[in-house]
């Protein structure tokens, strides 16, 4: 009975999670269409002073982990991966806390899975503040375990990434309000450029869903269960 119960809830979360996926991808097409609208029609041209048309489908910067190792965005935490990621900051007392115990839940549900199949990422929206040090003062309070990395950097580059991950608000007295860009997770599958998004705050099951369902492996392991 328990298994049947297993699989059942499996079932609705693998479910659940596509309806989430079409929402997402909405959201999502209309962020990139935001941030087409901002590209000038000229490669050459800079957003910020940075590139913001490249080879890559997301910016290649260094960023630097909680635990202090040098990371390339796309090259070593995105391509090829499974990710979920949000933006943050560690002196926010709004919602960041409440997202962050949230995506722990998520986290634990999981388990071995994040590291190897699926993996987390948080940015922080306040790099001239949050040091590594300062991230993992967060992470330690906060109880977050190993495979998950929190990520700040060169403030220009936070920016780069925040904006080309979609993080961003068409109005610019909007955009500077930091607590703006902390309520979604961006949700992606880069090796199939498959992206979707879920709210922070939403159910961890609705959230695990979404990336189940961006999860090649756990799809094919469902239907081979199933079928």
């Amino acid at each position: 009975m328990n298994k049947e119960k297993t699989n059942m809830n499996t079932r609705r979360e693998i479910l659940a999670g596509m309806g989430l996926a079409t929402l997402g991808l909405i959201g999502l097409n209309a962020a990139w269409q935001g941030l087409s609208s901002k590209m000038p029609s000229s490669s050459a041209t800079n957003w910020n002073g940075r590139d913001i048309l490249s080879d890559t489908p997301l910016p290649n910067v260094t960023l630097y982990t909680h635990e202090g190792e040098a990371v390339r965005f796309y090259d070593d935490l995105i391509r090829d991966k499974v990710v979920a990621i949000n933006m943050m900051y560690a002196q926010c007392a709004g919602i960041c806390p409440k997202a962050t115990a949230n995506l722990l839940q998520v986290q634990n549900m999981l388990g071995e899975r994040v590291g190897h199949d699926v993996f987390m990422y948080s940015i922080t929206l306040q790099p001239e503040q949050d040091s590594p040090k300062k991230l993992k003062q967060y992470t330690d309070q906060h109880g977050i375990k190993s495979g998950w990395k929190f990520l700040t950097g060169a403030p220009e580059d936070i920016e780069l990434v925040r904006f080309r991950l979609g993080f961003f608000e068409r109005e610019i007295d909007l955009d500077k309000v930091k607590e703006n860009h902390t309520g979604m997770v961006r949700i992606g599958n880069a090796a199939l450029n498959r992206w979707s998004m879920a709210p922070a705050l939403s159910e961890p099951q609705q959230i695990m869903a979404t990336i189940n369902h961006l999860d090649p492996k756990v799809v094919h392991t469902f239907h081979e269960k199933h079928g």
